[in-house]
């Protein structure tokens, strides 16, 4: 049954959408209509209908379930901005989003308004617990879908002839230069069991965390040791000029068959550029950018790897990339760390105020700062682990239609760690587990080196 929420949390859930709904509008406030209708890759989707789908999420599944008398905006909405929920019925194919010239902008726009507005008046009332679990999702969801409008419209501006920029630069893409790479030795408790994961406290049902996070359990992990920061752009060169890309033993079978097949030769956003004093440039969302030799881009965390890149790498080095267990055991320390040093300033506790997520405007990995310890745990790139994409021991997707939003994906894909320069501040914690196909590289991804200890 509907209970009266407290003023305070109705409150809070008031600010937090209105956050999240502004922060979307003020992401694509750059891009023209024509901007919007790009779908330049398959992962990727148009900045339209990124805003069409979110509203869609709120209204299927929020007001349509807790709003009595609610009338959706359009009939056909609900399986036109259907992304992938098959129980829900019937959607357009994925590579046709870019073929929604109609409805126009200024209906998505209004589409938007209609939704708002009825939210808004559910959360004036009594609010099923359901339903504020259900409101804390769709805040995650378009947190989500606001880094995808970043990834996917740099994909969209590249891939025009003029490579123009997103905005014009605030500050160089990248200045100073990067902390030397050290070795940051973690010993887990003996017996080496250590807790992973979250279990959501079933009293506060604003409280978040996606079911893939769940349920907390026990793994073993032997003493390793983590790369102090992110690994950078010249230290990739280097992988590059030592013929990486030509040599099979550094590769897993499907990269190797892969980068062949795809011509891959550096990552993505990499171009030659013979005025360039390393001979590459690489793109950025604010326009190009000369590689130098060392210090600012060079210092800059390297992005947009795949898996089967950072694996090969990583093989080159002389290390590997770390589990995702091994990862969440080091962020969940650092976290704890920070927190008693009173530095983090976020409800769920788990991510530094001074890493660059996308408030910070950078829009691009920024160079490793010259502290000591475990650095850019948190936001610059997406960091592969060595780990697939499975269930924890006792996962249960949850109930309903909305059980598709990640079990469903449990195949094929590998697991990332950390969150980016385009990853909301607020979106991101420990446990966090983001997944993709091995040879996704739309994305901010990078990696860390390990080894065992």
């Amino acid at each position: 049954m509907p209970t009266q929420i407290s003023a305070s949390v109705q409150t809070a859930l008031l600010i937090r959408f209105r956050a999240v709904r502004s922060a979307t509008l003020q992401l694509c406030s750059p891009l023209t209509p024509e901007d919007m209708m790009v779908q330049s890759c398959p992962e990727a989707s148009p900045a339209k209908w990124h805003l069409a789908h979110t509203t869609w999420f709120f209204e299927t599944f929020i007001l349509r379930d807790f709003l009595p008398g609610y009338t959706p905006f359009h009939p056909d909405f609900l399986w036109l901005f259907n992304s992938y929920y098959n129980s829900l019925g019937d959607m357009p194919e994925k590579k046709l989003r870019a073929s929604f010239s109609r409805p126009p902008l200024e209906s998505i726009l209004a589409y938007r308004a209609h939704v708002d507005t009825a939210i808004e008046h559910l959360l004036a009332g009594s609010l099923d617990e359901e339903a504020i679990r259900r409101m804390a999702l769709g805040f995650e969801h378009e947190q989500q879908h606001q880094e995808l409008i970043a990834t996917d419209i740099k994909h969209a501006l590249f891939t025009n002839p003029l490579h123009p920029a997103y905005i014009e630069a605030s500050q160089p893409a990248g200045e100073g230069n990067a902390t030397p790479l050290t070795w940051t030795s973690l010993t887990p408790p003996v017996p080496g069991l250590v807790e992973i994961g979250i279990t959501p406290d079933p009293t506060a049902p604003d409280a978040f965390a996606f079911d893939n996070e769940t349920p907390r359990h026990t793994v073993f992990l032997r003493p390793f040791a983590l790369a102090n920061r992110l690994t950078t752009c010249a230290e990739y060169l280097a992988f590059i000029n030592d013929n990486g890309y030509t040599r099979p033993e550094l590769w897993l079978s499907e990269g190797w068959s892969t980068q062949r097949a795809e011509g891959w030769q550096a990552p993505l956003y990499w171009q030659r550029d013979a005025a360039s004093p390393t001979g590459w440039r690489i793109y950025t969302m604010h326009g190009f950018a000369p590689l130098p030799e060392s210090g600012g881009l060079a210092d800059t965390p390297v992005c947009h790897l795949s898996f089967f890149e950072a694996d090969a790498f990583a093989r080159w080095s002389g290390a590997r990339l770390p589990t995702e267990f091994e990862w969440e055991y080091a962020a969940s320390s650092l976290s704890t760390r920070i927190a008693k040093q009173n530095l983090l300033s976020t409800t769920s506790g788990s991510q530094p105020v001074t890493a660059n997520f996308i408030e910070t405007g950078t829009l691009h990995p920024t160079v490793a700062p010259q502290v000591p310890g475990l650095q850019q745990i948190f936001g610059d790139t997406w960091e592969w682990t060595a780990s697939g994409y499975t269930g924890y021991p006792g996962y249960k997707p949850l109930p309903g239609a909305l059980g598709e939003y990640n079990g469903k994906f449990m195949s094929s894909q590998i697991i990332l760690r950390g969150g980016s320069c385009v990853t909301p501040a607020t979106h991101i914690r420990a446990t966090y587990r983001n997944f993709f196909p091995p040879a996704t590289r739309w994305q901010f991804s990078g990696l860390r080196l390990a080894k065992d200890a």
